[in-house]
């Protein structure tokens, strides 16, 4: 049961499909001040003190998208409860956003959230952390597990190493304990 939940949780962190209709550049402006007033509110219930900054570049993990994201970067101190344990915490904000402005807007708003450039800093020490362990599992020609992690961290190790010589990557396990493995090519 936890399994499909978890499951039905990454799907949804994809893009809520409030409509078939996708957010044009009318709507754009209307969702950005949207989602930018809905987060406002939010972290002032929640007693967090920060700026709220509308970027016009996406995040790097999401800038192959076909839709052009909404990108917010919240800036302040002490935000670490914002982001949570390995990013839980914020991808459910920014969940939950992207509901609220998909429904008022009624189409599909991609929006993307970031705490302090938290999910760039991320994206880089994966990218590290994947071309690390490639030439480790190249040197030792054993297959190495990652530590379980959510699918979007996943899925920057798979498009990472996608065109690796030596190596190729598979997701195993289920739910929270989904992790990626990097085995070696046979030569």
């Amino acid at each position: 049961m936890e399994e499909e939940i978890q499951e039905e949780y990454e799907d949804a962190q994809k893009i809520p499909v409030v409509t078939q209709q996708v957010i044009d550049s009318v709507n754009h402006n209307d969702a950005v001040s949207i989602a930018r007033d809905i987060l406002v509110e939010m972290l002032h219930k929640m007693g967090v003190n920060a700026d709220v900054i509308h970027q016009e570049q996406a995040i790097v993990q999401e800038s192959e998208r076909v839709i052009k994201p909404i990108v917010f970067d919240i800036k302040g101190d002490e935000l670490g409860i914002l982001i949570g344990r390995r990013g839980q915490t914020l991808a459910c904000l920014q969940y939950i956003v992207r509901l609220i402005v998909s429904h008022k807007v009624k189409a599909s708003a991609l929006i993307v959230i970031d705490v302090n450039s938290y999910k760039q800093h991320r994206y880089k020490s994966l990218n590290n952390l994947a071309n690390r362990i490639a030439e480790e599992v190249e040197a030792n020609e054993k297959s190495f597990e990652l530590e379980p992690m959510p699918a979007y961290e996943r899925r920057i190790i798979h498009m990472t190493l996608a065109n690796h010589p030596t190596v190729y990557t598979e997701s195993t396990g289920v739910g929270e304990a989904r992790k990626v493995v990097i085995i070696p090519k046979e030569k």
